[in-house]
């Protein structure tokens, strides 16, 4: 016997933060535009690298809100899920460009090693202290849709390292400005790339992990497993499945053999009230489906792969 909740496809956790990410877009574009300009006049490959950081994540923001617009897409016979999936293949595409964005800005320093250019600081200081300022103002917009979704999640990090990254080019165009010393210039792009890198794992490592179903973080199965088996009535569970098909919206099943005197009309539906209201105490989802087995019928299966 199976129960099956209604499963209600409504608005994505990236979704709900739509219009921040939009806000977020629309300077980093801006900051950009004066970035790059200010790279080809000041001749800083740090502020270009933190202009192509920058523009990584624009591209990720635009493909995480391209990806919460498709997974909007109400649900078919074809896709029961619709295309809230959708989003995790985004922050999949995110993820890998952070790493090659942060592999060409690491060969450039390398290539740059011992023959730094001069660099004109006032352009360079400038554009790096605006960027810095975008970059607050922009993790202001996301502070706490982050903890929501994984596209949010991963603009929320691609912003914080490129905060990082303007204080590395300030650092760099002052200590050019007090001593000369213009392989700093250098230093600061490499400092950068390295700073893209362990936040790219770890939004990727996210990503696989709902890629290949794993259970959601914080989620203890074995903990569900032993509040199952304490509601009247069952005498066993197995089959147990605690999946995520994207940012906030994760799904449970489980088999649960049963008494035999429980399966009557009203029994049955009192015990998945039962464990309904068991699983909402400790996993929020209302996505889930538990398939209720006589214990007689697991007998015998039992004896049948015996």
């Amino acid at each position: 016997m199976g129960h099956d909740h209604s499963h209600t496809h409504g608005i994505t956790a990236t979704g709900r933060h739509r219009k921040r990410l939009v806000a977020v877009l629309v300077i980093t574009l801006s900051v950009v535009a004066v970035q790059v300009a200010g790279a080809i006049l000041s001749g800083s490959l740090s502020l270009l690298a933190d202009a192509g950081h920058m523009l990584s994540d624009a591209a990720g923001v635009t493909i995480a809100l391209l990806a919460s617009w498709i997974a909007g897409r109400p649900a078919s016979d074809q896709r029961t899920y619709g295309y809230q999936r959708a989003e995790v293949l985004a922050a999949l595409a995110n993820a890998l460009i952070l790493i090659v964005i942060s592999v060409v800005i690491f060969s450039e320093a390398i290539r740059r090693i011992g023959a730094a250019p001069e660099v004109q600081t006032d352009i360079m200081l400038f554009a790096a202290i605006l960027g810095a300022i975008a970059n607050i103002v922009s993790l202001l917009i996301l502070h706490g849709a982050h903890h929501e979704s994984l596209n949010v999640r991963g603009a929320y990090l691609e912003v914080l390292g490129d905060l990082l990254g303007s204080f590395a080019v300030i650092a760099a165009a002052v200590v050019i400005m007090l001593t000369g010393f213009n392989a700093a210039d250098t230093i600061a792009s490499v400092v950068i790339a390295l700073l893209i890198l362990p936040r790219a794992w770890s939004l990727l490592r996210d990503v696989v992990d709902v890629l290949l179903e794993a259970s959601p973080k914080g989620v203890e199965v074995q903990m569900i497993r032993e509040h199952i088996l304490s509601v009247d009535g069952v005498t066993d569970v197995h089959d147990i499945h605690i999946w995520t098909i994207t940012s906030g919206v994760p799904v449970f099943s489980a088999h649960v053999v049963v008494e035999d005197g429980v399966l009557n009309a009203r029994g049955a539906d009192q015990l998945l009230d039962k464990l309904i209201t068991c699983l909402g105490s400790h996993f929020d989802t209302d996505h889930c489906t538990f398939q209720l087995e006589p214990a007689s019928h697991s007998e015998h299966e039992a004896h049948q792969h015996a």
